[in-house]
C-alpha cells in the first residue's frame, strides 16, 4: 500500500473514531464543529452568519440548516443585528456553552487516545508532514 492509500486509510479509521465518540455524546461532528468555532469567537461566542459560514468552511445555505437545527435543540441563538438587519448573529446558549466546554476536553481525550499509538515527538514530525502536503495541495486553510 502506498502513501496515498495509507493517507486515505488512516482518514477513514480516524473520521470513523471521531464520528462514533460524538455519536457517544448524543452529538454529530459538525454539530461540535459549529459550536467550538463560535466558542473560539470571543467571550460573548457571538458571530454573524457570514463570517461563521467562512471562518466554518461551511456554505451559506448549509449554514443555515445546521443553526436551524442547533436553535432547535437550544444550542444557539440567531437574531438579527440591530445594526443592519439583513445580517443575522448567532450566538451560544448557556447549554450550547456548556456542552461546547465539556466536549472540548472529551474531544482532546478522545484524539489522545486516537494517536496513543505514537509517541509525541512522532506525532509533531507526522503533523508536520501533513501540513507540508495541504500546503503542497494548495489548502491554505492552515
Amino acid at each position: 500500500m502506498g502513501v496515498i492509500g495509507r493517507v486515505s486509510r488512516a482518514s477513514r479509521l480516524l473520521e470513523r473514531g471521531v464520528k462514533d465518540f460524538f455519536a457517544e455524546h448524543g452529538l454529530e461532528a459538525w454539530e461540535f464543529d459549529m459550536l467550538a468555532t463560535l466558542l473560539r469567537s470571543g467571550a460573548d461566542a457571538t458571530m454573524c452568519m457570514k463570517d461563521l459560514s467562512s471562518s466554518a468552511m461551511v456554505s451559506p445555505g448549509a449554514l443555515t440548516n445546521r443553526m436551524d437545527h442547533l436553535v432547535k435543540r437550544g444550542l444557539v441563538d440567531r437574531w438579527p443585528a440591530p445594526h443592519n438587519r439583513r445580517m443575522t448573529l448567532v450566538a451560544l446558549t448557556e447549554e450550547g456553552r456548556r456542552v461546547a466546554d465539556e466536549m472540548l476536553v472529551l474531544h482532546a481525550a478522545n484524539e489522545e487516545r486516537l494517536l496513543a499509538g505514537l509517541p509525541e515527538d512522532e506525532r509533531e514530525a507526522l503533523a508536520g508532514l501533513l501540513r507540508k502536503l495541504l500546503v503542497s495541495l494548495g489548502d491554505t486553510s492552515l
